[in-house]
């Protein structure tokens, strides 16, 4: 699946609050996808660091469409653990997310997301989740 592929299932498929963190699909394909999240101040808590709440819901939406784009098609899936570590405050510019496919099997997918500014590359945070193909 293309690029344009998994936009448009993210703009046609997601919630509003979840098209709100105006995620960027940089690239696809069928073990590896790269995503853009710009920071602004929706998505900024106290002291000016993008929240955690925001990395978290960065991390599955990206997982879910990795996931997507590994089936080639639309197939609905529901995160059935998530579990995210916040390793530095995220500054800057944006948020790329790396959502890699572990194993992918009938039922169960599993996927992990790595997060980095933007500009320095530095860590943000790091998840891992476990998703139902329904």
């Amino acid at each position: 699946m293309t690029p344009s592929d998994i936009t448009a299932i993210l703009d046609n498929n997601f919630a509003p609050w979840v098209k709100a963190l105006n995620i960027e699909v940089v690239s696809t394909g069928p073990e590896e996808s790269l995503f853009r999240m710009p920071l602004g101040q929706h998505l900024a808590r106290v002291g000016g660091i993008v929240s955690g709440q925001a990395l978290a819901a960065l991390a599955d939406t990206c997982m879910v469409l990795a996931a997507i784009a590994n089936a080639g098609e639309l197939k609905l899936f529901a995160t059935t653990n998530l579990d995210t570590q916040f390793l530095r405050p995220g500054t800057g510019s944006g948020i790329l997310c790396r959502a890699v496919i572990v194993r992918a099997g009938r039922a169960l997918v599993f996927a992990r997301a790595e997060m980095t500014e933007e500009g320095s590359g530095k860590p943000v945070a790091t998840a891992n989740a476990t998703l139902f193909a329904s």
